[in-house]
C-alpha cells in the first residue's frame, strides 16, 4: 500500500501498550462497571481453583474461582514466577518459557519442573519443526534452534539474526513490544513476529528488518523476509491444522475518534478526539490468517466493529471486520487507503490484549476438539478493564469463527484481578494448560472425567 512522504517526518510516538504497560487496574480501576467475560459460548460456572500443597503462596494464599463450562476443574499445576508462552514437546512435557530470566522449563507430566534451557536473551515463543526434531526458541534479538532427542534440547544454531531489541543502538532501550513469537509451517519455514517499539511508532515501518512485521524464513534456512506488516505486536502466532498461519494481534491504545460528526452527546463534530467511551470499544484486536504481502494497517488503519460505524453504542460484529483510516496518521487515508485492505477474519473486543495463539488438534472434547486457543491478557485502556480470560475459537470449513469464552473469572467488577493468562495449550490427557504471569503459576483446565 502506498505511504505518503509526509509521514516520513513524524515524531514516533512510543505511547502506552495494549498488552498492559499502563495503569495497574488492580490499584486504579476505572469504574465499578461489570467487566464482563468476552463472548457468550458454553454456560459458565463458578468453580474454585485447585492448589496443591506448598503452592498456596499469593495469589491463591486465599480461594479463588475462575469460571469454566460445567463439569470442567481448574488446578494449579505448577508455581512458574512470570511464565509466558508454552508448547507440548513430542515426548509429552510442556515447556515454558521466563523470559525475565532468560530460561526456558520443562514440566513433567506430573507438573515437576526441570531446567532446559538458561543464559537466554528473553526467550519467549516456543514451536517445534513438524517432524519433532527442532525445537525453535524466539529470542529478543534472534531465533535460535536445537536438535531435540529423549527430552534434551542441543546443538544451538542461530537461524535468525540480527532482530531489534532495547539494546539495538538506534533504539537506546526504547522497546515496548520486543518479546518475539515464533511458529513453524507444514513447509519449514519460520515465522517469528516483530513487535512495534510503541502504541503508535510510524518510523517502525522503515526500519531494517521492518518492526510490526511477521517474518518468513524460507524452508532450509536462509534470510527471514516480511511477509506481514502492519502488525503491531503479533504476540499471538501459530499454524492452523491446513498449514496457515494466523496471528492475535495488540491494537492500538487512545485511539481517536474517525468520522466527522458529532459522537454520542457531543455539541460538534468529534474527529481526531480521543473519547473515553469510544476508546474502550475501539479499535477491535485482529486474529487474521496471515498470507504473503498481508497488511493490516497499523499504525494507519483500524479495525472497526461497528456495525453502524460511528455511532455511540452500535453493536458490534468482531467477523470480517472492515478497517477506518486512522484520525491521527491517517487523515482521509492520506497515507493508506485503508478500504483497500482485506477484512480482518476475526477479532477481539478491543484492549483484550491477546497473547499467545495455539491450535487444538482433536485432543480436547467437543466442542472445543478442533479450534484455537488464545490467552486474553486484558488491558487496561479501557472502562472498565477488560478482563483476562482464555477464549476459543471454533475451527469450521478452513477457517476461525465466532470467539467463546473458555476459562473467565479472572477479574472482579471493580477491575482487581488476581491472574493474567498468557497461553494455552492442549495436552495429550485432553486438558488444556495455562501459563499466567501474573499469578506466577501454570494452570490444568480439565474437562469432565481428565
Amino acid at each position: 500500500m502506498r505511504i505518503a512522504p509526509w509521514l516520513a517526518a513524524l515524531v514516533t510516538l512510543p505511547l502506552l501498550a495494549a498488552c498492559g504497560t499502563g495503569p495497574n487496574p488492580v490499584t486504579n480501576a476505572l469504574s465499578g462497571a461489570e467487566a464482563p467475560v468476552a463472548a457468550a459460548g458454553a454456560d459458565l460456572v463458578p468453580v474454585t481453583v485447585s492448589v496443591p500443597p506448598g503452592a498456596a503462596t499469593a495469589p491463591f494464599d486465599e480461594p479463588r474461582e475462575a469460571l469454566v463450562p460445567a463439569g470442567w476443574t481448574v488446578s494449579v499445576f505448577a508455581r512458574v514466577p512470570n511464565a509466558r508462552l508454552a508448547v507440548r514437546t513430542p515426548d509429552g512435557e510442556l515447556l515454558v518459557s521466563v523470559p525475565d530470566d532468560g530460561r526456558v522449563l520443562a514440566l513433567s507430566p506430573t507438573g515437576e519442573q526441570r531446567p532446559l534451557l538458561d543464559g537466554l536473551t528473553q526467550p519467549h515463543g516456543l514451536a517445534f519443526s513438524p517432524d519433532g526434531g527442532t525445537l525453535y526458541v524466539a529470542e529478543s534479538n534472534q531465533v535460535s534452534a536445537y536438535a531435540w532427542a529423549r527430552g534434551a534440547a542441543t546443538g544451538r544454531r542461530v537461524v535468525v539474526p540480527g532482530l531489534p531489541d532495547a539494546d539495538s543502538p538506534d533504539l537506546r532501550g526504547a522497546y515496548g513490544h520486543e518479546l518475539k513469537s515464533v511458529t513453524v509451517g507444514p513447509d519449514g519455514a519460520v515465522y517469528v513476529s516483530v513487535g512495534s517499539t510503541g502504541n503508535i511508532s510510524v518510523a517502525d515501518r522503515d526500519a531494517t528488518p521492518p518492526r510490526a512485521s511477521i517474518l518468513r524464513m524460507p524452508p532450509g534456512g536462509g534470510p527471514a523476509a516480511p511477509f506481514a506488516t502492519g502488525v503491531r505486536n503479533g504476540t499471538g502466532l501459530a499454524t492452523a491444522p491446513d498449514g496457515s498461519v494466523w496471528t492475535a494481534a495488540n491494537g492500538r491504545d487512545n485511539v481517536p475518534y474517525p468520522y466527522d460528526r458529532p459522537y454520542g452527546d457531543a455539541g460538534g463534530s468529534s474527529f481526531g478526539k480521543v473519547d473515553d467511551a469510544y476508546v474502550t470499544d475501539h479499535p477491535a484486536e485482529p486474529l487474521a490468517r496471515l498470507t504473503p504481502g498481508r497488511e493490516l494497517g497499523w499504525p494507519f488503519c483500524n479495525p472497526d466493529p461497528d456495525t453502524d460505524p460511528g455511532v455511540a453504542g452500535s453493536a458490534q460484529d468482531f467477523a470480517d471486520v472492515g478497517l477506518v483510516a486512522d484520525a491521527e496518521l491517517n487523515p482521509g487515508g492520506r497515507a493508506m487507503d485503508c478500504a483497500a485492505l482485506a477484512p480482518v477474519e476475526q477479532s477481539f473486543p478491543a484492549h483484550s490484549a491477546p497473547l499467545g495463539l495455539s491450535f487444538t488438534e482433536g485432543v480436547l472434547p467437543a466442542p472445543y476438539a478442533a479450534g484455537a486457543l488464545a490467552g486474553v491478557h486484558g488491558s487496561w485502556n479501557a472502562d472498565p478493564p477488560r478482563a483476562p480470560e482464555v477464549s476459543f475459537f471454533p475451527w469450521r470449513d478452513g477457517t476461525l469463527s465466532a470467539q467463546q469464552t473458555l476459562v473467565g473469572g479472572f477479574q472482579d467488577p471493580s477491575g482487581s484481578r488476581w491472574g493474567r493468562p498468557v497461553a494455552a495449550v492442549a495436552g495429550p490427557d485432553g486438558a488444556v494448560y495455562v501459563t499466567d504471569d501474573d499469578a506466577g503459576a501454570v494452570y490444568r483446565v480439565a474437562p469432565p472425567g481428565r
